[in-house]
């Protein structure tokens, strides 16, 4: 027996692929992808996806209940996949995207100025031994002449904390 026109393979009603206007959809599993099993984490996506579409409404209770019923016994991706292609990107899943790129841009420069001191310390330890060797060899201890590089270094450094640059 053949499925009526519009129902999936399991006799459940396809929605359609479009996106709502203006709005990009999510892209579909790769079709090397799509037939792959969906894992928790994947129904765990798709469900929040549907949430923030019934929060904002995209949809309403009784389409949320359904496709929340679809999400829940999903076998493969692409099925996953078919419960959302219609829906516009979620507000919720947009700023949670910026949330998490902005602390990602915090860690990386966080992880650059620490690393940045490392190069500094890396650099005054050079500097110093060149100094105390030469104050060693003339068996003289001469004025540090390294305070003035590291003292340049450690300003620049300083400013960047001070003014961070959004480049």
């Amino acid at each position: 027996m053949r499925p009526h026109p519009g129902t999936g393979p399991h006799g459940h009603h396809h929605t359609t692929t479009r996106p709502a206007a203006g709005r990009p959809a999510a892209p579909p599993p790769a079709p090397a992808q799509a037939s792959l099993r969906a894992a928790d984490a994947d129904r765990d996506s798709t469900i929040e996806r549907l949430g923030d579409a019934l929060a904002e409404g995209a949809l309403d209770t009784r389409e949320h209940q359904r496709r929340l019923a679809l999400a829940v016994g999903a076998t493969t991706l692409a099925d996953l996949h078919e419960l959302t292609a219609d829906l516009p990107v979620s507000r919720a899943a947009l700023a949670k995207q910026a949330a998490a790129a902005a602390a990602a841009r915090k860690e990386h420069d966080r992880r650059t100025w620490r690393n940045e001191w490392g190069y500094w310390s890396g650099g005054a330890a050079i500097m110093t031994t060149i100094w105390a060797v030469n104050c060693l060899r003339d068996n003289e201890w001469d004025f540090y002449w390294p305070l003035a590089p590291l003292a340049i270094w450690a300003v620049i450094l300083v400013s960047y904390a001070l003014w961070p640059d959004d480049d």
